[in-house]
C-alpha cells in the first residue's frame, strides 16, 4: 500500500543523494538508495495547454506548473530510511523542486 503526500522536508545530500530528512519533526537517517527518476509533468498541464485555455498563445512563457508551485520536471528519490537506529524502517519517496528549491515527501511505501 502506498499512502500520498505532499509534505515539505529539510533533505540533507552527500555526493548528490539524500542522506537524511526531517519529517513531522523526526530525523530518518537514509539507509539505502532504492531508486532515482526524473518525473515530468503531465502533458495536460503544461504551458501550451494552459495558453490554450486561456485563449493565449502557446509559448513558454504562459503559466504553467511553475504557477501552480510545481516544476515542469522534479527528481524523484526512493530511500529506504529509518528514525533512529533501532526504529522501524520504511521505503520513502522524496522530490526536489527545483523551481524553488523545496523537497517534499510524496509517498510512503508500506
Amino acid at each position: 500500500m502506498t499512502r500520498c503526500h505532499a509534505d515539505p522536508v529539510e533533505v540533507v545530500r552527500r555526493d548528490d543523494e539524500p542522506m537524511q530528512f526531517l519529517w513531522r519533526g523526526r530525523l530518518h537517517l537514509v539507509r539505502a538508495v532504492l531508486d532515482h527518476w526524473v518525473e515530468s509533468a503531465p502533458w495536460w498541464r503544461g504551458p501550451a495547454v494552459t495558453a490554450l485555455q486561456a485563449g493565449a498563445r502557446a509559448d513558454r512563457s504562459a503559466p504553467g506548473l511553475g504557477a501552480l508551485g510545481l516544476a515542469d520536471d522534479r527528481e524523484v528519490w526512493r530511500v529506504e530510511a529509518g528514525a533512529g537506529r533501532s526504529g522501524p524502517v520504511g521505503v520513502f519517496d522524496l522530490t526536489f523542486v527545483p523551481d524553488d528549491g523545496r523537497w517534499l515527501l510524496v509517498r510512503v511505501h508500506d
